[in-house]
Parts: structure tokens; C-alpha cells; sequence
């Protein structure tokens, strides 16, 4: 399915995701996210499938090969004005479902050290549970490299790489986010990797995004990274 998908530039996904507060410069060079302007839907098994444009993510492992999809149906109605409840997704009682080996993978966006798929640029990465809000942080820390989980309990279980040392973690602010950061915290530390976990003021840092916008959202990450890592990666206005 995601062989069969268009590149995002130029369509509705991309649409969607600017709507969501998502920079041009965040999703420049973004492969893991394709586009299909009719990807069936069935609500039961036994449903007719409807088709209804989607927004495509793969999920794949630390050497790069696919394991799974993520698939967000959008409403091509649902930005003019943006609803403030979907969001621009489809209005399906279930907009966003995933197939495939998802379990310690992860949607994954950035740049890897030269020929090595996985392998963190400069020992740090960037993990969180959904793709809007993993690209929410991209929109600030567009050099770190970034892992999107899709779930609380995919983030408590995602695979570290070699050489990783230190991890930020993108916390979502409900008790299964915590529950999430709990659990990675603990096997980083387990795996000798500094965890640092990120905090967002609202729900989750797209929510930070679209409601404080972005100098708001860089003000806030500037204070919880490491110092060394802020006077990096994060420009001062």
C-alpha cells in the first residue's frame, strides 16, 4: 500500500498536516509519509469499503525495511473552517488504523548517520507516540532525528538503537503518556542512555503548536533539553 501511494508534496496530506501547524521545513525530506488519494475504509468487516483520501506513514525497524502502515483518512471538507474535534481527519469512527509488525518500531523522520539505517545523529534521538506530534517537535529540532511509536504502549516498547546516548522522549500529558515515558525511561537507563523526557503545556506538542504557536512551543523545548543541545539545535529568534 505504501509502494502505491504518491509523494506527500502537493496533496491533501500535506494539506492536512500544515493545518495541523506543521512547517514546510519540518516535512522536507520526509519519506515515511505518502499520500493515496482512495484508500478503502470499511468500518466492520463485513462493511462495503468507502473509499476516502489518506494520509500514509510507514513504520519500519532499525535497518529501514517496512514492518507495518499507519493510514489517517482525512475529510476533504474539513479545513475550511478546521474542525476543532477532528482535526481535518475523516469523519469515521475509527480515522486512524495501523496493520502490520508495529510492536518496538516506529514511523521515523530525519536524518541517520551515513549508511547506517538507524543509527542516531550524534547519539541523540527524538521518540513520541503520534506522527503529528513527533513532527510538532521536528517543526523546532528538525536536525535531531525523530521515531513516532503511533501509540503509548508502542513508545514504552520502541527498539533503542546502537550508539544512541541520550533520548529525548515526547511526553503526552494523559496517564498513558506517562505510563509510556515511565516505561522507555526505564529500559534507556537500562541500556546505559540518558532519557530526558519533554513535556508539552497542553495535551501533546501539536496541541502546543496550533494553540501557542511555534515560538511558544521552541520556548518551551529550549528549557528542557540538554544545554548543550539547545545552544545547538535550537535557533535563537
Amino acid at each position: 500500500m505504501f509502494g502505491n501511494a504518491q509523494p506527500l508534496s502537493g496533496t491533501l496530506g500535506q494539506t492536512y498536516l500544515h493545518r495541523r501547524g506543521i512547517t514546510a521545513a519540518a516535512l522536507t525530506g520526509i519519506g515515511a509519509l505518502r499520500f493515496h488519494p482512495r484508500c478503502f475504509y470499511r468500518a466492520t468487516p463485513d462493511a462495503r469499503p468507502e473509499p476516502w483520501p489518506a494520509l500514509i506513514a510507514a513504520v519500519t525497524n532499525l535497518d529501514g525495511t517496512i514492518t507495518g502502515i499507519q493510514r489517517t483518512w482525512l475529510d476533504p471538507d474539513g479545513f475550511e473552517p478546521l474542525d476543532p474535534i477532528q482535526l481535518g481527519k475523516a469523519p469515521l469512527v475509527t480515522p486512524r488504523r495501523a496493520l502490520g509488525l508495529l510492536l518496538g518500531h516506529a514511523a521515523r523522520f530525519g536524518a541517520t548517520t551515513p549508511g547506517l539505517e538507524g543509527e542516531p545523529v550524534n547519539g541523540l534521538l527524538v521518540a513520541g507516540e503520534g506522527i503529528e506530534t513527533v513532527l510538532s517537535l521536528r517543526c523546532v529540532l528538525s536536525a535531531i532525528p525523530m521515531a513516532a511509536a503511533l501509540s503509548a504502549v508502542h513508545l514504552a516498547a520502541l527498539m533503542l538503537p546502537a550508539g544512541l546516548r541520550r533520548l529525548y522522549i515526547a511526553r503526552d500529558a494523559d496517564p498513558a503518556g506517562d505510563r509510556a515515558v515511565a516505561g522507555l525511561t526505564q529500559r534507556a537507563i537500562a541500556a546505559g542512555v540518558e532519557a530526558i523526557t519533554l513535556s508539552p503545556r497542553h495535551g501533546d506538542f501539536n496541541d502546543d503548536l496550533r494553540e501557542l504557536g511555534l515560538a511558544e512551543l521552541r520556548a518551551n523545548l529550549r528549557v528542557q533539553l540538554a544545554p548543550e543541545d539547545a545552544v545547538r539545535f535550537v535557533a535563537t529568534p
